[in-house]
């Protein structure tokens, strides 16, 4: 099969979604659903790459041997049509290698590595984890720095460092620290990614290539089309993309946890979006109310035609 072409400026493509993992109600990995979310977002949502088993997926819950057969679906269902990019970060190293020769023999055409989290390591341990991960295989790397989560950044001196890998290309930040990442751009070839909904266009102005999004489950092609916009020169008319949707990202991402209330978009449009693990909870009737007015806000017509 051949692989999705990239550019030095966009290497996993421009807009992304971190996919969230459709479960059945008794918790089983719904495989097929999988594949006809992933179709969707590249054929419909104008989707040019996707995050398989980030955050939004559910990683914590899903097995080495799930995520390995969902990879595979994933790859399979988008073809040559997009880039798939594997989740392969955790706490522990030897733990974050195998998964990424596991990604890497399933056929992702990235990786995306999350700062380890809750053991809090030092800059050199977060340099020396990355690295060992980014040489445990041929892919190309985003990094994740998501301090919010993961209790520590990713200093903007260990990032130059780490963009000297041959590798590590590119950064998905969540940070939401504009002024640092302005710095690492202006003095490495790192390409930044937004990884926070509300900042995409912020990012964007100050160089990003595009977006890892969680609402672009339910409007990708909106957010592609504000990227067409800015880089068409159109901050106008992406400002006015940027304000459309500020309804959307409210409901899904300040109501409750993302994931949880991605799904439920997805339910809520008819789309496979399917339960969620333990330690998460499926959005209430309540919260599923509220967030069918917020997407009718932000013009997203839910399958059912009730508003």
């Amino acid at each position: 099969m051949a692989s999705p072409t990239g550019t030095s400026d966009a290497p996993f493509g421009r807009m992304l979604t971190a996919m969230v993992t459709p479960f059945s109600a008794d918790g089983a990995l719904d495989y097929d659903a999988l594949q006809h979310l992933a179709a969707y977002l590249v054929d419909e949502q104008r989707n040019d790459g996707l995050i398989v088993h980030g955050t939004t997926g559910e990683s914590p819950t899903t097995s080495d041997e799930e995520k390995d057969r969902a990879l595979r679906a994933v790859v399979e269902a988008v073809g040559d049509r997009a880039r798939v990019v594997a989740g392969a970060g955790t706490n522990d190293t030897h733990h974050s290698v195998e998964l990424a020769r596991a990604a890497e023999r399933a056929g992702a055409h990235g990786l995306l590595l999350v700062t380890p989290y809750y053991n809090k390591p030092p800059q050199e341990g977060i340099y020396r984890h990355f690295t060992a991960v980014a040489d445990a295989t041929g892919l190309p790397v985003m990094l994740y720095d998501i301090p919010g989560r993961t209790g520590v950044p990713i200093h903007t001196e260990t990032l130059l460092r780490l963009g000297e890998h041959p590798r590590i290309v590119a950064v998905k930040d969540a940070k939401g620290d504009l002024f640092a990442g302005s710095q690492v751009m202006a003095e490495s070839d790192l390409v930044y990614y937004s990884g926070d909904d509300a900042l995409n266009l912020p990012w964007l102005s100050v160089g990003a290539a595009g977006f890892v999004s969680v609402v672009g489950h339910v409007v990708g092609a909106d957010l592609a089309a504000m990227i067409d916009l800015y880089r068409a020169g159109d901050v106008a008319g992406a400002r006015e993309v940027h304000r459309r949707l500020l309804p959307v990202v409210t409901g899904i991402m300040t109501r409750t946890q993302g994931a949880i209330m991605a799904k439920a978009a997805l339910n809520l449009m008819g789309r496979p979006g399917g339960h969620v693990r333990p330690p998460l909870v499926d959005a209430t009737e309540e919260q599923i109310g509220v967030l069918r007015e917020d997407l009718v806000a932000g013009g997203v017509k839910p399958s059912d035609g009730v508003v």
